[in-house]
């Protein structure tokens, strides 16, 4: 691997400047402010006690997300998707990966007959928007939980939790595997891959597309490789900012 350093000054094994500002928001039952570099994305939980009528009586919990791009969190302005009156592909596609990620690490019994969801609103873009928001909502989704510990929604005992969460991109630029692709390097990226790892190392999603030329299966290795050096990073970043890593 290259050890030449990038326009931002990283080697290509290092992740972007991380701060997870926890709390950010006052009235969501958790909330985390989440930055990779210049990518900011606000990720809130807000907690219901019930779940969708489907799976009333069931004995389980529900998680779900939604995703969004701040009309002005890029270049250009862009139009709200609720004046368009329809929500893009994109947008569908990242608030599924979001949900279904978040419930790979939680015990729907342990959460009861109650909802929780996780808006994550982009408020700028610099790449990586979607791994930055699973990254953030793990923060929010765990202090939603523990609001309703503290409200008796949920037993003190019960675990909801069974594992963290976090996600991180990854890409082959210029022959070389990079981690954490700030905008300028995805636009140029012959591969391009986003992982969702779990705190034990497993992996929840691998989406991975060759833009350019096909990639072999020891570059594909050499990513996953990075992928979870930098997923083991943020899950220590985000035990120190939940308190349990110190």
């Amino acid at each position: 691997m290259s050890n030449d350093t990038r326009k931002d000054g990283r080697t290509p094994q290092q992740l972007r400047p991380i701060t997870i500002e926890r709390g950010w928001s006052d009235q969501a039952e958790g909330s985390a402010l989440i930055s990779f570099g210049k990518t900011r994305v606000l990720c809130t939980a807000s907690f219901t006690n019930g779940v969708p009528r489907w799976k009333q009586g069931k004995g389980q919990g529900w998680v779900t997300a939604e995703y969004s791009m701040l009309p002005r969190s890029t270049n250009d302005r862009m139009d709200r998707e609720a004046v368009k009156g329809k929500i893009g592909g994109r947008t569908h596609e990242i608030s599924r990966l979001i949900g279904r990620s978040l419930r790979a690490v939680v015990d729907m019994k342990a959460l009861g007959e109650n909802t929780i969801v996780i808006d994550c609103d982009v408020l700028q873009a610099d790449g990586g928007t979607r791994t930055a928001a699973i990254t953030g909502a793990y923060v929010a989704l765990a202090d939603a939980i523990e609001w309703a510990r503290t409200k008796k929604f949920i037993g003190q005992k019960s675990q909801p939790l069974i594992d963290s969460l976090s996600a991180v991109s990854v890409g082959i630029i210029d022959g070389a595997p990079m981690l954490d692709l700030a905008y300028i390097e995805d636009v140029r990226a012959e591969t391009d891959m986003n992982v969702v790892v779990t705190g034990r190392g497993l992996f929840v999603e691998v989406q991975g597309t060759a833009e350019g030329a096909p990639f072999d299966r020891s570059e594909l290795d050499a990513l996953l490789d990075l992928a979870l050096a930098g997923t083991a990073e943020l899950a220590q970043i985000q035990a120190t900012v939940l308190g349990s890593g110190e």
